[in-house]
Order: structure tokens, then sequence, then C-alpha cells
């Protein structure tokens, strides 16, 4: 299974627009999240998935700070990572701003590899963040295991902290350092 991270461009963005529904579809589990009346997991009354996608153009707008990878697991789509740089970030060079795979290859190895490779293209400090609650446990592991695998495990800080009115459980490390 050959396991690849693709920085996108606006000729593929659409790839990880069709995936970003799954994305949503698969955090409402987590957060508690329902959809809108027009069946769009939005806060508002976007009505289209063209809509949606529609203010996750500025991916592809910021090509120096903002970088949309796609995985891909034999040459199919994946999954994506999205990678922030300053202003977006919270102190860090890098923030994994969103990282998600699919469920059909899950438990195979490919999230902890591409993440892997993401942090293996920006050398400096990171932050990622996830769901501080028990119903995230899954995603908790999978952060504390490939960090373990990544970097030295005296370099990873991890605490609890509140961020966009929601608990997040915060890693914070130096990929140079890997």
């Amino acid at each position: 299974m050959k396991v690849t991270v693709e920085l996108t461009d606006t000729s593929t963005k659409f790839i990880i627009n069709n995936i970003y529904p799954l994305y949503l579809h698969d955090l409402s589990g987590i957060w508690g999240w329902k959809p809108n009346r027009y069946g769009i997991y939005e806060d508002d009354d976007t009505r289209t998935l063209n809509d949606q996608i529609q203010v996750f153009d500025i991916w592809w707008e910021k090509p120096s700070i903002l970088f949309p990878y796609l995985i891909r697991v034999d040459g199919l789509p994946a999954g994506f990572a999205l990678v922030a740089t300053p202003p977006h970030t919270f102190g860090s060079d890098y923030y994994m701003n969103e990282f998600f795979v699919m469920k059909p290859f899950r438990g195979k190895h490919v999230a902890e590899n591409a993440a892997s490779q993401v942090f293996d293209k920006h050398a400096g400090s990171w932050e990622v963040q996830t769901n501080a609650t028990d119903r995230n446990k899954r995603a908790q592991t999978f952060w504390r295991k490939t960090l373990q695998n990544d970097v030295p495990e005296s370099c990873v800080k991890e605490f609890v902290a509140t961020r966009d009115d929601n608990e997040k459980l915060i890693f914070q490390f130096n990929s140079s350092l890997a």
C-alpha cells in the first residue's frame, strides 16, 4: 500500500472539496453537531455544498501561508491535511488545522504515514489540536502514538485548553527534532 501526500492546487482542490463533507459528518459524532435545515454541517443557512466550499477557497488563495495536502493510497484519494502558518496559528510555525482519513483507509497505518510525511515537509514548531472529551479517545490515541513515533517523547508538550469555545487537547512539538 503506497501512501502519498501531495500539495493540491486549484486544478485538484475539488478532490478535497468532495471529501470535506465526509469529514464534517465524522466530526459531528464527536462534537454533537447537527446539520442545518438544508442538510449541511454549518451553523448558518448555507444551502448547498457548493456554497459551503466557496468559504473553503481560502486554502488555495494563500499558497505560501496555507498548505492543502491530499492524502492518496495507491493513487486513490484517502483524506487530507490542511496546514496553516502565521497568522493562522496559535504561536507556532505550523498548525494542523484539519486532518482526515476516510474510513476504508483507517487501521492500516495510512494516517500515521501521512501525518509523518506532512511533518517532514515543514521543519519547525508545530501545534496539533483535537477534541479533549471521552468521545474522541480514538483521535487522542492516534496523535499520541503518531507523535511518539515521530518526535522524542520529552519534546512533545501536551495540555488541555479552551479554543474557539471548545475544550481542546493540544500537542506542541518541534518537527526539526524528529
